[in-house]
């Protein structure tokens, strides 16, 4: 891969029930599902034993434990997968700065500025790999190859623990075979029209003219032809250059307490305003996303007064937002997230004395939790309001175990990390 770009997917493995498994020895080699046990819970995650009867996340949890009885549940603490996910992308930042975060679990990087010194695709797949396993204990997939739909396709050709590399001029061979539903943007309704085309595989949207994609299947046809053909020339986007940066979260039960909702807006507010002071970022505009139990989403979006990169100020947007709604009307809910958009430089508008003492304080807390976080991990110290989550309660009741597990010893915040 001398002059074709070289992109790398990696994906950890069953994430959430591999970080349980990881922590709980007892778990290992036994069928998980993470989620709710309760008649409404729902599978955030299975383990690679429990989906061999079938088991996946979105799943109803009272389906899963019909199709494997012996599966063991458990709550998710999501501070816990949060807090390894930073060490992960850590490690991913060694090999380039062109990282761009799709998901708690999952990544694009652009390595092709990175061969000269780490060596090609495969080698730097090998490394990380090899890096992650060792300082996090955790197994990811990773899939090479000249751009992102490659990339994200090979990553999940060999799953768990595997690494595909698809090299320049076989993007044909290899695609041909696998079946439309690998496409994105290949839904339920476009497979349908392509089966009634006799398409199968994606050789056969490749071998199909673009014009008769256009015709049966609208604006999407295009890039389905593209995608076929194995074109993707979408570039890896950074925190730096991104329109925005947000976090999200689905609760495998839907929560009915407002205060437990707002407490992981809080924790979710921490960690963008994070990744914007690490990238040198600042936002002027504040959106929240929520889900219902029954799956309708609402976006809520607020500006700032002028752009900012301080946990308060993004904080006291969202939560205005979120509380807004609430009182209209709280209903149960399945995801809650928040992202800011409108990015550019830190600074701005001259603010008055006692604004100006108002944000050195504010920046100077949080810097002083940025670098505790940076040393312990983000589980090691919160924000009082963020103490009410779910994910927060798991951990406190987790680390008192282990407390007294060591011999009723409460522990530092770096041995709770």
């Amino acid at each position: 891969m001398t002059d074709e770009r070289t992109i790398l997917h990696v994906d950890l493995d069953a994430f959430f029930a591999s970080v349980e498994q990881l922590d709980d020895p007892a778990l290992r080699g036994k069928p998980v599902l993470v989620g709710g046990s309760g008649p409404r819970g729902v599978v955030a995650a299975a383990s690679y034993e429990a989906r061999e009867f079938g088991c996946r996340s979105a799943m109803p949890t009272a389906v899963a434990k019909r199709l494997c009885p012996h599966a063991v549940v458990v709550r998710g603490r999501f501070e816990r997968y949060r807090e390894l996910s930073d060490q992960v992308f850590e490690i991913l930042h060694t090999a380039t700065p062109l990282v761009q975060p799709l998901s708690i679990d999952e990544g694009f990087l652009d390595v092709s500025g990175s061969r000269r010194l780490l060596g090609e695709g495969r080698v730097i797949a090998e490394m990380l790999r090899e890096r992650i396993k060792r300082e996090t204990g955790l197994v990811a997939s990773v899939g090479v190859a000249p751009n992102k739909f490659l990339a994200k396709l090979a990553s999940d050709l060999d799953k768990p623990d595997g690494l595909v590399v698809i090299e320049p001029g076989t993007e044909r061979e290899v695609l041909a075979p696998l079946p439309i539903s690998r496409l994105p943007g290949v839904g339920p309704a476009a497979e349908k029209t392509l089966h009634r085309l006799g398409v199968r595989t994606i050789g056969d949207v490749a071998a199909m003219p673009e014009s008769v994609l256009d015709d049966r299947l609208g604006s999407i046809g295009a890039s389905l032809y593209q995608r076929a053909m194995g074109r993707d020339d979408r570039p890896v986007v950074t925190d730096r250059e991104a329109k925005s940066i947000g976090h999200e979260q689905t609760f495998g039960v839907n929560l009915e307490d407002p205060d437990a909702v707002r407490a992981v807006l809080s924790e979710q507010v921490e960690a963008v305003a994070r990744r914007l002071r690490k990238k040198g970022r600042a936002a002027k505009t504040v959106t929240v996303k929520i889900r219902y139990g029954d799956f309708e989403t609402i976006t809520r979006s607020g500006s700032l007064d002028e752009r900012s990169d301080t946990t308060d100020a993004i904080w006291a947007a969202a939560r205005s937002l979120f509380d807004t709604w609430a009182q209209s009307g709280f209903r149960s809910v399945r995801l809650i997230g928040v992202s800011v958009s409108h990015l550019g430089e830190p600074g701005g508008e001259q603010a008055g004395l006692f604004e100006q003492e108002t944000q050195r304080t504010n920046a100077a807390a949080d810097a002083a939790l940025d670098a505790i976080a940076s040393k312990f991990g983000t589980g090691a110290i919160k924000r009082g309001r963020s103490l009410a989550s779910p994910s927060s309660r798991h951990d406190d009741r987790a680390r008192a175990r282990r407390a007294r597990d060591a011999g009723d010893r409460e522990p530092g915040p770096a041995e709770g990390a």
